[in-house]
């Protein structure tokens, strides 16, 4: 009798499987695998670095594409269970038409809405 001893090779090739998954869905839709809390009812956006629109910023830009943020504020907005949403903010600027669009787009969520500003804002 032979025992059949677990494959850690198996393993591993599950884990990096999943891991490239994870780097490729973040490079290709600006989403992770973050675990929410199933009971909360209050979605958090972040907004971090600057809003790129059509214009593609250099690849040492930190920016957040508002291609990206439309689709979630839609799910966010049809989302039943999400009763609030917290937007925050660390952004030095960006394209100024992506950013009135996502604006746009928050003025008009029915569900209420808080704006949390990192840094400084010149108004």
């Amino acid at each position: 009798m032979t025992e059949e001893k677990p494959n850690k090779n198996d393993d591993n090739k599950e884990s990096q499987e999943g891991s490239s998954s994870l780097v490729q869905k973040i490079q290709q839709l600006g989403q992770s695998n973050v675990a929410q809390a199933p009971d909360s009812n209050i979605h958090v956006l972040s907004i971090i670095g600057q809003v790129e629109g059509h214009v593609q910023l250099p690849p040492q830009n930190k920016t957040t594409k508002y291609e990206h943020l439309l689709p979630q504020l839609i799910a966010i907005e049809q989302n039943p269970k999400i009763e609030g949403l917290i937007i925050l903010l660390n952004t030095v600027g960006g394209d100024v038409e992506a950013g009135l669009a996502l604006s746009e787009m928050i003025a008009s969520i029915s569900k209420p809405t808080v704006s949390i500003v990192l840094g400084e804002v010149i108004l």
